[in-house]
């Protein structure tokens, strides 16, 4: 009888812990929503207007330089790959500094340190379901009619969601203990914008006669795959390959291993450093 009663203890203890770590992850996406549009008059109007205007001019610019390559749709292609990029970038940078940001509260609360850089994720999501408006006044725009295909959006975000929670819990804990990684990761960012065919095509490497690990190492980054499936599903109206399915799962699970591994590791130190 006793054993029965401390297990349905330890049932609603465990069922307690995550109704409030669900809690504080919707509070903290409400409040980073509400401060990133807060004394804007436009408010949640930029999120569409930004990928839009990033649209046109690059679309304007670059349009230009890919005359040579097989990109249709290119203002769909440029803007599908911008969104998606702009996610990864918007979650691991702000999950970065979650924990140093959200030191007050460590000192003053007991709270799971993971929910700060995992919640950051959740709101660059949000981000991007508002940025998809703008992908659909685009396909309207150009007249490009939604298939089955569609549906591939729900697995490759998912994926990227996961990439994203696991670099950013490595990231931010090892943001912790030295504070370089918060320039070190705007760098790293600017590299990774370049190496991801967001603006750009790989028959434009294939046609100036680029070595085979060159573009080995392109389709191997994990952004290339993402996107590659959100261009699937929304700009080629296709099934992803299967080489990109594995590798954005590969990336995926070991982002996510090797960020839960580190921030289990060096947890009960942060509060010696923030």
């Amino acid at each position: 009888m006793s054993q029965e009663r401390t297990t349905a203890a330890t049932g609603a203890h465990v069922s307690g812990v995550s109704a409030k770590n669900r809690f504080i992850l919707e509070q903290l996406v409400s409040k980073d929503f509400k401060l990133r549009y807060r004394r804007s008059v436009l408010g949640v109007v930029w999120s569409v207007l930004n990928p839009l205007l990033m649209m046109i001019i690059m679309s304007f610019v670059f349009s230009y330089f890919l005359r040579g390559s097989n990109v249709e749709n290119y203002p769909l292609y440029l803007i599908v790959g911008n969104i998606t990029f702009g996610l990864m970038n918007e979650a691991t940078s702000t999950g970065l500094t979650s924990i140093i940001d959200a030191a007050p509260l460590l000192k003053k609360v007991k709270v799971d340190r993971w929910v700060f850089p995992v919640q950051k994720a959740f709101t660059a999501v949000v981000n991007f379901a508002l940025s998809l408006i703008a992908v659909v006044i685009v396909m309207l725009f150009f007249q490009v009619t939604p298939t089955w295909h569609l549906v591939w959006m729900l697995p490759a975000l998912l994926l990227l969601m996961v990439f994203c929670m696991g670099v950013s819990l490595l990231i931010s804990s090892l943001a912790v203990f030295f504070r370089d990684m918060v320039h070190l990761w705007s760098v790293l960012i600017t590299a990774w914008t370049y190496l991801t065919p967001i603006f750009w095509d790989l028959s434009l490497l294939t046609s100036a006669g680029a070595p085979w690990y060159v573009l080995a190492v392109v389709k191997a980054n994990p952004m290339y795959n993402y996107i590659d499936m959100m261009r699937c599903a929304i700009v080629y109206q296709a099934t992803p390959g299967r080489t990109v399915i594995l590798l954005a799962i590969f990336w995926a699970l070991l982002a996510l291993v090797a960020g839960v591994v580190v921030f289990r590791k060096t947890e009960h130190k942060f509060i010696l450093y923030i």
